[in-house]
């Protein structure tokens, strides 16, 4: 049924919302070979409109790719976190969607921000020029530049990359220590670099700069943007991770381990208008960047972390073993935990997230290192999501929407919630 990284036991666990490190290096490796085939796609791209693009545009990009190869055969593991970096792949997304022609030539610029990270990442040696027209270079997953619009010279030397914009500002990038070095000063004042801030405990970042974090449509019915560097509060963002993480530790080790290893970057949304529940959500086409407005506390972080992975799990997943048959998505269904109705992959995607939280408050049920708040609030939603989980997989087992991958890997979803319960498993 299945082959390569998602083997039929690895699929099996997947469906059981097994938090297990060999499913996790699956997935991985599933979406690192789909960055490749999509960074091969625009390779036979550009060599078929070769002629056709304008000559700048042609040379930036040959530049660009030799610094990307020179940089993989130097430290291939740290090219790798770059272009499996989340923006990387909606970067990747939105650029082979454009027509051809200058919608298509702008978002390709984006290839010398890849590039330049990774020849960062790996300590490679290098020396280019770069048109910066919006005077701003953006390094997924490292930090985000702004200085004077035009031409920049950029040398890079044993991780560390000095920029030198078209009014004279110099400043010195790296990924640890970023500093700006005067004292020469532009009319405009001297480059600004905005390094992305690390959360403790994990490699994760969070993101406030990159320019595609957050679709230009924003994020759910009230069009969200992504809140903005410095305004994003970041010492309250590690605190509440920080906590989120100890509870996971304490509740359910290998849910902890799991997300510190699927989540690669956290979007802060702009602050709510009022209470309510925060508004979250993860791309399809970046998986591994959870985009959320701030929680209450650290029982809601842990929660919409545990909800997001399994919605980047399920992204990855769908794109290696197809669960839906393609073109379908005509009928809408109710489910419990939303007013408006859903599609079949909608459907999924919900029943799928809350599975596994129903298996995480299946052990927070006793209040686990003190916490009777979340252990009595866990069994409460237990109960609730119980029933509603159980009526979401009864619609997908009736649906001819998904494909007999799909068929089956909803079959054991419905298998462990029936086990969900019954009796305390031991896994992590």
């Amino acid at each position: 049924m299945t082959s390569g990284p998602v083997t039929p036991e690895i699929f099996a666990e997947l469906a059981r919302t097994r938090p297990l490190p060999v499913v996790t290096v699956a997935l991985r490796a599933a979406l690192h070979a789909r960055r490749m085939l999509l960074l091969k796609s625009l390779l036979v791209r550009v060599e078929r409109r070769h002629d056709a693009l304008p000559p700048a545009v042609r040379r930036g990009f040959e530049e660009d790719w030799a610094l990307l190869e020179r940089a993989e055969r130097a430290d291939p593991a740290a090219v790798r976190e770059v272009l499996d970096y989340p923006t990387t792949g909606s970067w990747l997304a939105e650029l082979l969607a454009a027509p051809d022609g200058p919608a298509f030539e702008e978002r390709l610029d984006r290839l010398g921000g890849v590039a330049v990270a990774a020849a960062l990442r790996a300590g490679c040696r290098f020396t280019l020029t770069r048109p910066l027209p919006t005077g701003t270079l953006s390094l997924p997953g490292i930090g985000l530049l702004r200085c004077a619009p035009g031409p920049a010279r950029l040398s890079g030397r044993a991780g560390v990359v000095r920029l030198t914009d078209s009014a004279g500002g110099t400043v010195l990038l790296s990924g640890a220590a970023p500093d700006v070095l005067g004292p020469r000063r532009a009319p405009h004042g001297p480059p600004v670099w905005s390094a992305l801030h690390r959360l403790p405990g994990s490699a994760a970042v969070l993101d406030d700069v990159d320019p595609y974090r957050v679709p230009p449509g924003g994020i759910g019915p009230a069009a969200l943007p992504g809140a903005e560097h410095p305004y994003s509060d970041h010492l309250a963002w590690a605190t509440r991770w920080r906590d989120a993480l100890a509870l996971l530790v304490t509740t359910q080790p290998g849910r902890a381990a799991e997300t510190t290893a699927l989540v690669r970057s956290v979007v802060p949304l702009t602050p709510p208008a009022g209470a309510g529940t925060p508004m979250s959500a993860t791309l399809r086409t970046a998986p591994g960047a959870v985009l959320t407005q701030l929680p209450a506390d650290r029982r809601d972080l842990a929660e919409l972390l545990v909800h997001e992975t399994h919605h980047t799990k399920l992204a990855v997943l769908d794109e290696l073993v197809p669960l839906r048959r393609p073109g379908g998505g005509g009928t809408l269904h109710r489910v419990g935990w939303r007013r408006d109705p859903r599609p079949v992959s909608g459907v999924l995607q919900g029943a799928y997230a809350h599975l596994a939280l129903m298996d995480l408050w299946w052990r927070a049920r006793t209040g686990p290192g003190g916490d009777r708040t979340w252990g009595r609030r866990a069994a409460e939603r237990f109960e609730v999501h119980r029933g509603q989980v159980g009526q979401a997989l009864s619609v997908l087992s009736d649906s001819d929407e998904l494909t007999p991958e799909g068929r089956e890997f909803v079959r054991t979803m419905g298998a462990h919630h029936g086990s969900l319960g019954v009796t305390a498993r031991q896994f992590g």
